[in-house]
């Protein structure tokens, strides 16, 4: 499943839009739009989900602060268990704007994902050695 977000500042079909070779979706994976930071909102990402059987959605990607957050928490308030990959997420440094630096952004959000919990779902962190992709699983 991959998901691609486009807006005025990343316009799609521009060279900073598409994805990068080492990451090519095969065919058989599904891509969805976005143009929003929740993946969610506005787009067929619930309903490509849900024809799927998908229950536990593992979360990487850019920008941490922003679409990955924004991610995790659509998919945990809709029912989703949400996994983040500790190490497979990024940011871009926003220190101009009073942000921290990335890499206490990235290590902010491992901390507090790890601790979110909800009744019937599960979060968490982990890393990439940890994630299996089981489709005989839960």
């Amino acid at each position: 499943m991959w998901v691609q977000h486009d807006d005025e500042g990343l316009v799609k079909g521009s060279d900073g839009w598409r994805i990068v070779p080492e990451l090519t979706p095969e065919d058989a994976e599904p891509l969805v739009g976005k143009s929003y930071g929740d993946s969610f909102e506005d787009t067929t990402l619930e309903a490509v989900l849900s024809g799927l059987g998908v229950g536990r959605l593992v979360v990487v990607g850019a920008e941490t602060d922003a679409c990955v957050r924004s991610t995790l928490h659509g998919a945990f308030v809709r029912g989703y268990d949400a996994a983040l990959v500790g190490d497979a997420h990024t940011t871009v440094d926003k220190t101009a704007w009073g942000a921290p630096p990335p890499d206490q952004v990235i290590a902010h959000t491992n901390l507090y994902w790890s601790r979110q919990s909800a009744p019937g779902r599960t979060a968490g962190t982990v890393t990439t050695k940890d994630v299996v992709f089981d489709p005989a699983g839960p």
